[in-house]
């Protein structure tokens, strides 16, 4: 048995990505049905996605048994990206995956509200003007209301603004304040109509040394109010220690490059008291809440079968607890509590498919359909235990095609059966429910109230089989998958989703024109049913010129493309534009398209938007035109540079030569390489001759902390965490005469207009006098930072060092962004 959660772990991995249905073994059911007898729940608040401390909320769920759950306020939109090129909404979907995964190892389930994750900030004041405070006030209610928390845990302290991201304190300010009026029946009253108020019993803040800056501080703190107890816990049942497992569940924030090794032994946690009433510290977290099923009218009847099923379990063979189980099923069905009635339901109904051996699976033909579609589903069903089980009916969703087999399921011998699955034609399509309306700059835009804080869109398409088990009914639903066997990994699966008949891309988000001369653009027209024929039309602002207007398509295969070819020319000055196409079929008009996203850790995601082009035509001319780019984490730059006429050259670490960089006006590196490519230390003596023989380097922004060489620049330079998160920030000119101010083009303050974001992040806070500071700029109420820009001359080369944000600037076409950077790999040419 300690091998199961073994075989879980190597499942999850291997399949993550192919959403493979879950096999519980006797370990994991046991495991449930103690989770089944203890009502109950933990309620983690923080603001992003990895705030979250793993190592409580799995000790909660694996050693305590308790409902625990994390509700983070954001899906961490703003941050950065370890291991590819998608940012904003993109991220987010990446993000929230990745909780899902970390849930999946150690065991809580995922809330989130509306807010989105703008960037860094830094104090509330902030984070709550640009997110609508009313509304992720009201979220969070509505999470509480919703999973009904015995103990809220705060992961920050909401008396400390400006300490720490201003994101993170107002996670706790808005717990803080929702604990105080979720029970309040005249807060929110929109809410009631779906579900009941509801006031928590105690709210924490999971406090440690480290937030009293050491051991020594925090041994000399009142601790009345604390509580303390070891998370070390080992679990004989899966061959893990709760910190192992926790490190798991951590390492799936592969994005933000979060992996995590396992420990073993004690690891103390410490609560501090902030509303409600103090436990008593040897009782527990839980003391004077019942957990038992006495907690409910009518449970105790349910708790002495539960009980009793947990103390004979048979490891060897789970079925004999069957018949308890499906009694003890009937009378939940009884229950009047309905928030109880339906979690206990739930948590049964996967208890008694695991222990009698039950197989459902609906397997469509094909990955995708479209609306009005017809294909075929092919279902499975084996009983593997002795138990009486009969399948009365199949039901597809969401046209509710029906088959009545009424056989009885023998032990261990299957039956399948192929049903038709037509899509209606209203079908909804398969994304991301909160990226279906346009946000705002700190909110996503949400409207139905009860798919408010799901970490995803609820299950579309679905089986559900109708059973008669030990003469009771009970029916489970099963999603609707794809899968196929592959000659390297075996059976794989997919999900199976609703798309739109065509799929409308450009192979860039922005297209940028730096004179006046056309350039051509190819338009991929991706089909996803048989025989599709149409019109594609292009169109513009005024003073873009598009040729032709319109181009014909047809397609005969299901996944085949086509692309078509169109001539866009710019206007005169400078202008930004968008180009919108639009495919008619049919009479019906189409804009959309399908973006994929694909990892390993998590299962491949649709999303569906608009399918738009920016075109900008930027005043802006440079000197030098190849550049060599050291890649760094999730790099989108040297793409960006491509577009406004350089040649670029990824260079790998090891392709880095005497002989090998002679040939560029300018060495690139990317951001947080020297966070990241180990092998750039070795490297950096011969990029520094680079430059002492004339060459440009310039290092974008890396992190002061996990630096990966000594010496970051020919000169002394110590990185610092400093930064400018208003991206409207005023920004000086130091040296007004310095060339990268003026030479190609001339800077002014229009050419800090439109950034977006952020100006940058960990500028260096002391450098030596060889480098020269270009700009100055701050936050409000904060003393100006002068190392967001730092030029010195080496030998006969320069060495520049920046932490303005490039990267973020680039994809949105910020014409000043461009205009600097121009200069920069232009200097002393």
């Amino acid at each position: 048995m300690r091998n199961s959660f073994f075989a879980f772990i190597l499942l999850f991995s291997c399949f993550a990505s192919a959403q493979a249905p879950e096999k519980w073994s006797s370990a994991d059911i046991y495991q449930h049905i103690e989770k089944l007898n203890f009502l109950g729940s933990v309620l983690y608040v923080a603001a992003h996605p990895d705030d979250e401390n793993t190592r409580l909320i799995s000790y909660f769920s694996n050693e305590r048994n308790a409902r625990t759950a994390y509700l983070s306020l954001t899906r961490g939109d703003g941050g950065q990206n370890l291991i590819g090129p998608e940012l904003r909404e993109q991220l987010g979907l990446i993000r929230t995956q990745e909780l899902l995964a970390a849930r999946r190892i150690d065991g809580g389930q995922q809330f989130f509200t509306r807010a989105n994750d703008f960037g860094y900030s830094k104090n509330p004041s902030e984070t709550l003007q640009i997110w609508d405070k009313e509304k992720v006030l009201a979220d969070v209610v509505w999470t509480i209301r919703k999973f009904r928390p015995d103990v809220i845990i705060n992961r920050f302290d909401h008396r400390t603004p400006g300490s720490t991201h201003g994101h993170h304190t107002s996670s706790a300010i808005l717990s803080v304040e929702a604990f105080e009026i979720a029970g309040d029946q005249s807060a929110y009253k929109d809410q009631l109509e779906y579900l009941k108020a509801y006031q928590p019993r105690r709210l924490f803040f999971n406090t440690s040394p480290w937030f009293y800056g050491g051991d020594e501080a925090f041994s000399e703190m009142d601790k009345s109010k604390f509580m303390d107890f070891d998370t070390g816990t080992y679990f004989p049942l899966k061959g893990l220690s709760n910190p192992e497992i926790a490190s798991l569940s951590r390492s799936q924030h592969r994005s933000q490059g979060f992996g995590s090794s396992g420990s073993r032994g004690e690891q103390m946690e410490y609560l501090e008291l902030i509303k409600g009433d103090m436990p008593n510290k040897e009782v527990g977290l839980f003391e004077g809440i019942d957990t038992s099923w006495n907690r409910i009218e009518g449970g105790e009847k349910i708790g002495d079968i539960l009980y009793k099923v947990q103390e004979e379990f048979d490891f060897e063979d789970p079925s004999k607890s069957l018949a308890e189980l499906v009694e003890a099923y009937r009378l939940i069905q009884q229950l009047e509590d309905a928030h109880w009635k339906q979690i206990k339901t739930q948590e049964i109904k996967e208890i008694i498919y695991a222990v009698s051996g039950l197989y459902l699976e609906a397997v469509a033909a094909k990955p995708s359909a479209v609306p009005s579609e017809d294909l075929s589903v092919t279902l499975e069903t084996i009983n593997r235990s002795d138990a009486g089980i009969t399948l009365n009916s199949v039901e597809l969703t969401p046209n509710n095609s029906r088959i009545q087999p009424m056989v009885n399921l023998e032990n261990n011998k299957g039956w399948s059966n192929t049903m038709s699955f037509k899509i209606p034609q209203n079908a909804e399509y398969t994304s991301p429910y909160w990226l279906e309306e346009e946000g705002s700059m700190g909110m996503y835009q949400v409207d139905e109230q009860e798919l408010i804080g799901l970490p995803e869109t609820p299950l579309k398409t679905k089986a559900t089989f109708n059973l008669v088990i030990e003469g009771e009914s009970i029916s489970f639903d099963k999603p609707i998958v794809y899968k196929y066997t592959d000659e390297v990994f075996g059976e794989t699966y997919e999900n199976f989703e609703i798309v739109p008949p065509v799929s409308i891309s450009f192979p860039e988000d922005v297209l940028i024109f730096n004179n006046n001369e056309f350039r051509d653009v190819i338009v991929n027209v991706k089909s996803y049913k048989r025989d599709l024929k149409g019109q594609l039309k292009l169109s513009a602002g005024n003073g873009w010129k598009i040729e032709p207007v319109e181009n014909k398509f047809s397609i005969q295969q299901s996944g085949g493309s086509a692309s078509l070819k169109y001539r866009i020319t710019p206007p005169d000055d400078q202008d930004e534009s968008q180009l919108v196409p639009e495919a008619i079929i049919d009479g019906v008009s189409y804009d959309k398209k399908l973006v994929e996203i694909a990892y390993d850790h998590f299962p491949d995601q649709n999303l569906i938007v608009p399918s738009v082009l920016r075109l900008v035509k930027l005043d802006i001319e440079k000197k030098g035109q190849h550049i060599a780019y050291i890649e760094g984490a999730g790099d989108i730059v040297p793409k960006s540079l491509e577009q406004i006429g350089y040649k670029v050259s990824m260079l790998a670490p090891e392709a880095i030569t005497k002989n090998s960089l002679q040939k560029y006006d300018a060495v690139v590196v990317g951001i947080r390489a020297y966070n990241i490519v180990e092998a750039l230390k070795y490297k950096q003596q011969i990029l520094f001759d680079y430059v002492k023989n004339g060459g440009t380097m310039l290092v974008q922004y890396n992190t002061s902390r996990g630096l990966l060489v000594n010496d970051l620049s020919p000169y002394n330079l110590s990185l610092s965490r400093d930064r400018v998160t208003d991206e409207n920030a005023r920004v000086s000119f130091l040296s007004p005469e310095h060339p990268v101010l003026n030479t190609p083009n001339k800077l002014s303050q229009k050419d800090f207009e439109g950034w977006v974001q952020e100006r940058g992040l960990y500028f260096p806070g002391s450098w030596d006098e060889n480098f020269t500071p270009i700009l100055s700029m701050s936050d409000a109420n904060e003393t100006e930072k002068q190392g967001s820009l730092l030029v010195a001359q080496y030998g006969d080369g320069y060495y520049i060092y920046t932490g303005l944000s490039f990267f973020r600037q680039f994809p949105e076409a910020v014409p000043g962004a461009f205009r600097l950077f121009a200069n920069l790999i232009s200097i002393g040419k």
